[in-house]
């Protein structure tokens, strides 16, 4: 994506570019680009906390369904067009924050991780490993470090290149269910809280993806924000949960089922702006 152009001058302060994860995309909303996102989204808190609010200074371009490259939705391309066009680039951004990578297609497998009726919610066939050969998952085993820094190097180097004083960071996503365990679960309005019993395909892949994304930000040269360690103890099965359910109209404007609720948005929001400074 790079041209041989100079830098622009100034430039927002903050960019974000992902996914539902980081725009916590309400079930009922409507916006003008297509990308409902939330105000107790972790950027629009970042935003309010730094007060660059509603200013050019902060450009959230994050989507719902955003992916690195799966689709012909908001793609990391797409999304990083979007954002230069809105001239968020510059010498003066201080910081670009990139959270994506679960909504995509990783190996031979064409199953994908959201929406997850088709596995994690499917109460017959279950989400196990046998999952990805029914192309209901991801490959969990095609998720790498290597594999996830080529398919983010363009975008990076774009960023780099006009913006060339900007801290780039990976952002890693929340704990949705405890690593390594069997089973998940979810609260639903009327029905309670709701056991699949044959997660641990679905447990994986969510793994996967947190160490890809290390390791390739240490590829990368680029830091990485460890959201997983920051909701640590939090997660959808827990006594006090920081990732949506269904269990209540409140959910049906602030995140999704299986997304982080405003709890967990301000943990992530405070954490980031601590360590950039904003």
């Amino acid at each position: 994506m790079a041209t041989a152009v100079a830098d622009p001058p100034g430039g927002a302060t903050t960019v974000v570019l992902g996914d539902s994860f980081t725009a916590t995309a309400p079930v009922i909303g409507h916006a003008d680009d297509g990308c409902t996102r939330s105000p107790s989204s972790w950027p629009n808190q970042l935003a309010r906390a730094s007060r660059f609010a509603e200013t050019p200074r902060f450009v959230d371009v994050s989507c719902n369904g955003g992916t690195i490259d799966t689709g012909h939705g908001w793609t990391l391309v797409h999304q990083a067009r979007k954002a230069s066009a809105q001239n968020a680039f510059g010498a003066d951004t201080r910081v670009v924050l990139i959270q994506m990578g679960l909504n995509d297609v990783w190996g031979a497998s064409t199953g994908t991780a959201f929406p997850s009726t088709d596995c994690l919610l499917n109460v017959v066939a279950g989400c196990g490993f046998d999952a990805t050969e029914q192309h209901r998952l991801p490959d969990y085993r095609a998720v790498t470090g290597a594999g996830y820094a080529d398919r983010v190097r363009d975008v990076v180097a774009f960023v780099r290149y006009h913006a060339a004083n900007a801290r780039v960071a990976l952002v890693g996503y929340p704990e949705v269910f405890l690593s390594g365990q069997q089973a998940a679960c979810m609260d639903l309005a009327g029905i309670g809280r709701v056991v699949q019993p044959r997660a641990e395909g679905y447990i994986a892949y969510l793994d996967r993806i947190q160490q890809a994304q290390r390791e390739a930000a240490a590829l990368l040269g680029v830091e990485f924000i460890d959201v997983c360690a920051i909701t640590a103890g939090h997660g959808s099965c827990s006594a006090e949960p920081w990732i949506s359910g269904l269990d209540g109209a409140e959910s049906l404007f602030d995140g999704a089922p299986i997304h982080p609720n405003a709890q967990g948005n301000a943990a992530v929001a405070a954490q980031v702006q601590e360590r950039f400074g904003l």
